[in-house]
């Protein structure tokens, strides 16, 4: 079933007042057309993911937006142990088609940053603004839709490739991917190792048919505020 855009605005922040202005503001905006897509070298991630050299010591238990995303996900998102597009030992509770994108848009804490204001589709009071956003990932032919999750690889502050012209992401270690996958992207693609994909982001109502719609992730910011 798609969602409204009312209904999708609502469910993010609640149904106070101040969410029926923002929701009603949305309404009288044009409907998003699909971004472009970028290239960019890509490669896997997963929740729960131990911090390794290859990481650069990065653990994944927490998310730039969720300090507790291991649990609320259910567990170890477990890349070698598959059942279809779930980890076999457990049914997730949050989406298992999620990506990460080299951009947050908090500076420290709650605060954001001046350059989230330039996000395409920034509301004051928008929550999330970032996190559970709808990306297309194409490789070969093939296409997957996933939610942006967490931020990375190796940056939280590279608007010009997320949101800008740029072509190229600027981060400049190991194989200088722009993008992280998790299992279920990866495997649903066919990708065995690190390589080139395409990816733009899209709304809700493009979204299309396909398994990662069983499973939807709403939940909201739950950072350290410090």
């Amino acid at each position: 079933m798609k969602l409204t855009r009312r209904q999708i605005v609502m469910g993010s922040i609640g149904g106070s007042l101040g969410a029926t202005v923002i929701g009603s503001l949305l309404l009288m905006r044009p409907e998003p057309k699909p971004s472009q897509f970028k290239s960019t070298m890509t490669t896997l991630f997963w929740v729960g993911e131990k911090p390794h050299p290859d990481n650069e010591f990065i653990g994944n238990d927490e998310s730039y937006w969720d300090k507790d995303w291991q649990q609320r996900f259910g567990g170890f998102d477990d890349p070698q142990d598959r059942h279809n597009f779930w980890p076999r030992a457990f049914k997730p509770m949050e989406n298992p088609f999620y990506v990460a994108l080299p951009y947050g848009e908090f500076f420290r804490g709650l605060e954001l940053k001046s350059s989230a204001k330039r996000i395409p589709w920034y509301i004051p009071g928008l929550s999330p603004l970032l996190k559970n956003r709808w990306i297309e990932v194409r490789r070969r032919g093939r296409s997957c839709f996933a939610q942006w999750e967490d931020v990375g690889p190796f940056s939280e502050d590279d608007f010009d490739f997320v949101f800008g012209d740029a072509k190229s992401p600027n981060n400049t270690i190991g194989v200088r991917a722009g993008l992280d996958v998790s299992p279920a992207v990866w495997d649903y693609l066919g990708m065995t190792d690190n390589e080139m994909t395409d990816w733009r982001f899209v709304d809700v109502g493009d979204v299309s048919d396909g398994p990662w719609r069983n499973v939807v992730t709403t939940s909201g910011i739950n950072r350290y505020r410090s």
